[in-house]
């Protein structure tokens, strides 16, 4: 088969390289456009110039008909979008003759949008998992061709569940998908629109701690922001990020949003019903840093108050 890869970053360039290892007819390459001011060029188009692969960046697919012929040029039997965030017309998504496969981290049509790893964990479910479907013209609602479930471990962050086990299992799963459009046993199972739930960017304003909720809630929404956005707090008028923390059940010293501890491991705060200890930590616009170093530097000591603006 003539095979598309649409994507970006570093799960776009695992497809790519997972594709060709393995012998596939990939022919072109589509990947996000290089930053405006400078930076790094994406992972997906640095792998693919390496391989001698045209590589095409359109900005934007809605009302370019020239995009869609130089697509069409291509001749694909396949297109499969691994990381894409461009919303792609029908006109080209049903121009490959066996149709446009991608990948989404969750349960569809459960936490169908652009943050659907934050969410299930933030929301306190036990399970979330992947989706290989046939994406149409709605967010996230087409057809569904497979599906991969996983745990959301309590000690789970957005970053451990998506780099340990969504990412290599979202790879491994859109190679079974190519297998089973080649072999012409691809599924197309309708998606049960009684059971979808949507969210939207999972974003600062929706990552702030309430000190005073149980610690299960604090901890959700701790573990399900980190590392990005970042939940926060506010001391002393800084935001504050908090970043590898840990939840201590049943711990009672302290009231909501105290400081009860700082030492060498980092920062111990109260909630409600418990204690989330935190190692490092981020001032908005700075770096991480060891929750330790900041609090000398910031003069942070046992019985401080978190939260208050």
């Amino acid at each position: 088969m003539r095979i598309v890869v649409h994507g970006q970053q570093a799960f776009g360039k695992s497809v790519l390289d997972a594709l060709l290892e393995r012998g596939e007819n990939v022919v072109g390459v589509y990947s996000a456009p290089d930053p405006a001011q400078g930076g790094r060029v994406d992972p997906l188009k640095e792998a693919a110039l390496a391989r001698g692969l045209p590589v095409h960046q359109p900005r934007s697919f809605r009302n370019k008909p020239e995009v869609w012929e130089e697509f069409a040029r291509l001749k694909a039997d396949l297109c499969v979008m691994a990381y894409v965030t461009l919303i792609v017309p029908e006109a080209v998504l049903n121009q490959p003759a066996r149709g446009t496969i991608q990948y989404h981290p969750s349960l569809l049509p459960r936490h169908r949008g652009p943050s659907s790893i934050n969410w299930p964990i933030i929301m306190g479910e036990t399970r979330t998992g992947l989706s290989i479907f046939w994406p149409d013209q709605g967010l996230d609602t087409g057809p569904i061709l497979l599906q991969k479930e996983v745990e959301i471990r309590d000690s789970d962050t957005l970053g451990s569940l998506y780099f340990d086990r969504l990412y290599p299992m979202g790879v491994a799963a859109l190679l079974e998908a190519v297998d089973l459009v080649r072999a012409g046993t691809a599924p197309k199972i309708v998606q049960d629109e009684s059971q979808a739930t949507y969210e939207g960017w999972c974003k600062k304003e929706h990552v702030q701690i309430d000190w005073q909720k149980p610690i299960q809630t604090v901890w959700n929404l701790i573990r399900g922001a980190d590392p990005q956005p970042g939940a926060w707090t506010m001391y002393e008028g800084t935001t504050l990020l908090l970043h590898d923390a840990k939840k201590l059940v049943g711990a009672t010293q302290g009231r909501p949003g105290e400081v009860v501890a700082v030492d060498e491991t980092g920062l111990t705060i109260a909630a409600s019903d418990g204690h989330v200890q935190v190692t490092r930590v981020r001032p908005e616009g700075g770096q991480k840093v060891a929750a330790a170093a900041f609090a000398k530097t910031a003069g942070l000591r046992p019985g401080a108050r978190l939260g208050a603006s």
